[in-house]
């Protein structure tokens, strides 16, 4: 798999990049999948009016907002918001009108609602 570049990211790029199933209207190209004790890095694409059920942290979430709004139950977050996530934090994600977010998971999430991702 070819490596995924900050300049494919931050030019519009990713447009051009694969993405796979990862929940209902929400699509993932992973950078680095999870590895031995390695963190997960992806690319998720939000179709509007998508979202993710409750879940918890298991481990430290980073995301910053790449394109569209990303909700959740504490806000809104534009293009370029940098959000942070820690361990043992509970949190539903929606997207009214699409994004798409670069995250980092130190540990696959526990979902809450629904099955284990």
């Amino acid at each position: 798999m070819p490596e995924t570049t900050r300049e494919r990211l931050t030019s519009g790029g990713w447009k051009a990049l694969e993405f796979g199933p990862f929940r209902d209207a929400v699509t993932i190209h992973w950078i680095r999948p999870f590895e031995g004790d390695q963190p997960g890095v992806a690319l998720l694409k939000y179709e509007p009016g998508a979202s993710v059920p409750r879940h918890r942290h298991e481990g430290l979430e980073t995301i910053l907002v790449l394109d569209g709004v990303q909700s959740d139950e504490t806000g809104d977050y534009i293009s370029g918001s940098y959000i942070v996530n820690a361990p043992g934090s509970e949190h539903s994600v929606w997207s009214d009108t699409g994004c798409l977010v670069l995250i980092q998971w130190d540990r696959p999430v526990k979902m809450l609602e629904g099955e284990i991702a």
